[in-house]
């Protein structure tokens, strides 16, 4: 019997392109269109990170000059539309220019932790006994102390500065990260279409490139971006007690360090930087949110 190929299939019979089931990230995109608080937290979070950028070009002021005759001058003041702080320095500048260490502060150790302790709960799960015994023991050792007082601790052991700061923050994301990797990394080895590509004389690297990253990046991914939130507060809270960057630089923690003394004089100038730390934060988290909804598709 002849092999019958698709070009001698008559159009009229093939599967249309457009009654094709979409894929899997184009359904996701899908959902994420459609959800109108994920697109409002995802517009936010842009222009705070656009701003931040660009902080340069969109500030009113230079973020160092001080002026003593202006200091705490309230919000709506002629030129200083948030005000200024203890020092005279225009509030939306200093917002403005914190936002690049703030957000450093919180993309940087989260995108670090991803990486590692990705790559460490891959591995863990993939490979079993006693390499997974290891990791996952060692791991577990970072779960003895709370988050925020064992970044203190390494931040204080380390000393003040962004890049123990950075150091801290990635060491104390990690072990929360490989656990999930590993998590799921165990699950997806056990399911049908591994086992099959194994079978199939398929390489430990090409069965992990393909079948099993392909299914733990989207959890991780996820679990991921909801740290950002805890990182910003984690980072703002390491610089508030002394022990991230150092004056006169702008950063959120920072700026709320020295302008508590003024709470009682100029409480709107105080509360802004916590504002828009809260602001945020409730944004990571909702976008969070958003993209594990989006993320829950059945393959």
């Amino acid at each position: 019997m002849a092999e019958t190929t698709i070009d001698a299939v008559p159009a009229s019979v093939r599967p249309a392109a457009a009654d094709r089931p979409p894929g899997y990230w184009t359904t996701v995109v899908r959902r994420l269109r459609r959800d109108p608080v994920t697109l409002f937290c995802l517009t936010v979070l842009t222009l705070i990170v656009l701003a931040a950028v660009f902080a340069p070009l969109v500030a009113p002021h230079d973020p160092y000059k001080t002026s003593m005759l202006r200091r705490l001058a309230p919000i709506g003041t002629a030129g200083h539309l948030l005000g200024t702080d203890e020092l005279g320095r225009d509030l939306l500048t200093r917002l403005i220019y914190g936002g690049r260490i703030s957000l450093f502060m919180s993309f940087t150790p989260v995108v670090l932790a991803f990486l590692i302790g990705g790559a460490l709960g891959m591995t863990a799960g993939f490979v079993g006994g006693w390499v997974n015994m290891a990791i996952m023991r060692t791991t577990d050792v970072f779960y003895a102390f709370p988050s925020i007082l064992l970044a203190i601790a390494i931040s204080g052991a380390m000393g003040a500065g962004l890049v123990n700061g950075l150091i801290s923050l990635t060491l104390i994301f990690i072990p929360p990260l490989t656990r999930i990797a590993e998590s799921v990394t165990t699950q997806v080895r056990a399911l049908p279409f591994v086992e099959a590509a194994r079978a199939s004389g398929a390489s430990t690297f090409a069965i992990i490139r393909v079948h099993v990253m392909s299914n733990v990046v989207g959890p991780v991914l996820v679990y991921a971006s909801s740290l950002l939130s805890v990182a910003i507060v984690v980072a703002s809270g390491l610089s508030f007690l002394g022990l991230g960057v150092s004056p006169p630089e702008a950063d959120w923690g920072l700026m709320l360090n020295t302008l508590r003394q003024s709470i009682y004089v100029a409480p709107w100038n105080a509360a802004l930087p916590g504002a828009v730390i809260f602001v945020t934060c409730m944004c990571f988290n909702l976008l969070s949110d958003g993209l594990r909804q989006a993320l829950d598709i059945q393959r």
